[in-house]
């Protein structure tokens, strides 16, 4: 009988995903930084952020490198600026319910929702190319409404009537 052999915890921190994940808290937290000195740096690196998403999820099946810690890992970077705190809170909290509880009945996945009686969830983590369509979207959203704001005291409302002021000329 072969013996799974378990991986050391040094070892999860160094797997590829995992090294993708802490490339993309550096970046933002850089980008941050620099995101009212220059908007456009800033809006590439927080989309290269947002692909290093994808990767660090293609590397993680590909290489079989799936771990808790990654997991938490990456829903942590997936809101990584101050302006996103109150969505961080609630993301993280509906991502760990969601995680626990497909845990408790013996998932391996949060995304396994083929017995879900939710047709959103169903939705969204059964087909991958409206999940991909929904995550770009967003995150389009968020740089196309930092790059329309004119003052660093913008707020959404300020930026959605600049723009509409502006589409209505």
């Amino acid at each position: 009988m072969v013996v799974k052999s378990r991986p050391s915890t040094l070892s999860v921190y160094l797997y590829v995903p995992n090294i993708i994940g802490y490339v993309r808290i550096l970046m933002n937290c850089f980008a941050f930084s620099i995101c009212f000195k220059d908007k456009y740096l800033f809006s590439v690196l927080y989309f290269v952020s947002f692909v290093c998403d994808a990767l660090d999820g293609w590397f993680a099946r590909k290489l079989n490198q799936v771990s808790t810690f990654g997991a938490v890992l990456d829903m942590v970077t997936d809101r990584p600026g101050l302006i996103f705190l109150s969505f961080l809170a609630l993301d993280i909290a509906s991502h760990w319910l969601q995680m626990y509880s497909s845990f408790l009945v013996g998932k391996t996945s949060h995304k396994d929702v083929k017995d879900s009686s939710s047709w959103l969830f169903k939705l969204y983590y059964g087909n991958r190319k409206f999940m991909c369509y929904c995550c770009v979207s967003c995150e389009v959203l968020y740089i196309l409404l930092f790059l329309l704001a004119k003052k660093e005291t913008d707020n959404l409302t300020d930026v959605i009537k600049c723009v509409i002021w502006h589409v209505g000329k």
